[in-house]
């Protein structure tokens, strides 16, 4: 009886293994190349020269198998320094591959070329990619969708077909133009003129119904959306006329579903849902507008729009004579108890080992600032409000981009002067946050500080909004991690009190959380990933006026714990 326990034992081992070999086995290296390149793209009557990947707006669609790898090639044919950040992509041990300028590269410029190697590694949905400098992003961007391993299936039905649903934000100008001009008046940039889906702004817009986006669906059968919220400074709320969605993943981890008419997704925000065909045939608007949290701020207060199109609709008896798609009913743009009521229904789909006995509590408030013009300037460069610049800063550190070396080659390296490691664990100043704030904290200090953490930490972060200038909405990306977000809420965080309302059995795994406007989000990771990874606020506006931080997370123990070496055709600044 025991030798049959043993070769039992012996036999289960061995078929795991064989699995396990097979599975590595049938793992892919997926080699493309983008050229980035200005092209011709006609949106509001108006032919711009927008800078695109391969020609195409949006970029070339990306589809791998969970553990496979790729290799894209990005030749740089622009006017412009460009780099590509895999959003939500972990990076295990490949930081050089991550892409935000001056963190983990120095850019391509005009006429180099560099060559982007990692693996998929445990993960499975919809991420996307995009330029990772300054504005490129505004067209510089594609869906990266990540299929289960060879042999295993969605934790829900098969869809009938997929759709990438990607929402863009689009000026009626140069992007890089417009946030420069910013840059030098200090003021905020002109908002956007309208908004996409799949490129396209809908039959809203003027000149631009014949090339409406269409997306197909039969009676009876289920979709799968992919929906990728790619806008450069937007939430939006996204729904389909007379339709629910059952949300299955958000930012390519799975989610327990769970049935909405409409979602909200900030910039950053990957949400995957399943959409049945249970209508009379006919067509339906899809459409996409703003969520604005800001007070007092200017936003792009227009409706994107396309077709969720029955291939049994009746065709109509003239051409030209089709009636109008049944338009959605969404949310007012202020909508914040919808917005909450979505974002606390992300669950894990079952029970997650959520980190505890914690070693690095931190505490970030995040927000806006203004910077005093300094004498030696003329009023044209500081034109914000009373003669100011606008700024953003995290724990009153308004961060700085070096411009001679990127962090992670520095700190490889041991490069001195590029960063310091003195970021604050918490706010200089003690303050009621979402409250009447006092002006004399409006004015944050700029420098360059980065977060040591050792390997293996476990590490907890409250994020804090404050009402400097005004509260808002922001979404906060992790570069390198997925995070558990194990609470939210509004006003000042409390940790006598809101300690009580932490999930830590079945939270959300994210890569961006949105934070609430005048309110608090809680996330845990462990810091398994050696390199510099950057958090940032996703509105790019913010981004620009330094709402960032990076964190060094040092090598562990052996070579599966520490970063790879840097590649031989890793630019040079």
């Amino acid at each position: 009886m025991q030798t049959f326990k043993n070769f039992s034992i012996i036999f289960l081992g061995l078929f795991l293994f064989l699995c396990s070999a097979l599975s590595l086995a049938n793992a892919e290296v997926q080699q493309h190349q983008f050229v980035i390149q200005a092209t011709k793209v006609k949106r509001l009557c108006k032919t711009h020269n927008s800078i695109t990947v391969n020609g195409m707006f949006p970029g070339p669609t990306l589809e791998v198998r969970n553990g496979d790898t790729l290799e894209v090639k990005v030749v740089n044919k622009c006017r412009y320094n460009v780099t590509i950040h895999w959003h939500g992509v972990r990076q295990i041990r490949t930081g050089w591959a991550d892409g935000p300028e001056f963190v983990t590269q120095c850019p391509i410029r005009p006429g180099g070329s560099y060559t982007y190697r990692f693996t998929i590694q445990g993960q499975e949905g919809t991420l996307w990619w995009h330029a990772h400098s300054s504005w490129l992003r505004a067209t510089v961007y594609g869906a990266l969708i990540i299929h289960p391993r060879e042999g295993e299936s969605y934790p829900f039905p098969k869809p009938k077909r997929e759709t990438p649903i990607l929402l863009g934000e689009w000026w009626d100008a140069n992007p890089i133009d417009v946030v420069r001009e910013a840059t030098r008046t200090g003021a905020t940039p002109n908002i956007s003129d309208a908004y996409t889906i799949n490129g396209q702004l809908g039959d809203l817009y003027k000149c631009s119904s014949k090339d409406t986006t269409i997306v197909s669906i039969d009676s009876g059968e289920t979709n799968l959306l992919r929906v990728i919220n790619a806008a450069l400074n937007q939430p939006l709320f996204f729904s389909v006329a007379n339709h629910k969605f059952t949300v299955v993943g958000a930012d390519a981890s799975y989610t327990k579903p769970f049935t909405t008419s409409v979602l909200m997704l900030g910039p950053g925000q990957t949400t995957d849902v399943l959409i049945t065909g249970d209508q009379p045939p006919a067509r339906y608007y899809m459409a996409a507008r703003a969520y604005q949290s800001a007070q007092n701020a200017p936003f792009d207060n227009t409706t994107t729009t396309a077709i969720l199109e029955y291939k049994s609709a009746p065709c109509p008896a003239k051409k030209g004579l089709a009636p109008k798609p049944i338009m959605p009913s969404l949310p007012a743009y202020n909508d914040t108890n919808t917005v909450t009521a979505f974002s606390r229904s992300f669950k894990s789909p079952r029970k997650v080992e959520v980190p505890t006995d914690i070693d690095e509590s931190l505490f970030f408030t995040v927000g806006l600032g203004l910077n005093n013009c300094p004498p030696n300037f003329h009023k044209s460069r500081c034109q914000g409000p009373n003669g100011t610049r606008f700024t953003a800063s995290m724990n009153n550190v308004s961060f700085v981009f070096p411009r001679n070396f990127s962090l992670l080659q520095a700190h490889q390296q041991g490069i001195p002067g590029v960063f310091t490691t003195d970021f604050p664990r918490t706010p200089p100043v003690k303050f009621d946050y979402t409250g009447n704030v006092s002006q004399s904290l409006f004015q944050p200090i700029a420098g360059t500080k980065l977060y040591k953490l050792k390997y293996g930490s476990r590490v907890q972060i409250v994020i804090q909004d404050t009402s400097i200038v005004t509260p808002e909405n922001h979404p906060i990306h992790l570069h390198g991690y997925d995070f558990y977000i194990i609470a939210e809420g509004f006003g000042n965080f409390n940790p006598k009190k809101d300690t009580s309302k932490f999930n830590l059995v079945d939270p959300p795994l994210r890569n961006t959380v949105a934070v609430p406007v005048n309110g608090w989000a809680v996330i845990r990771f462990i810091a398994d990933n050696p390199g510099v990874w950057l958090m940032h606020c996703h509105l790019d506006v913010h981004i620009t006026w330094g709402l960032a931080m990076a964190f060094i997370v040092e090598n562990g123990v052996g070579e599966l714990q520490t970063l790879q070496p840097p590649p031989p055709d890793l630019p040079l600044c």
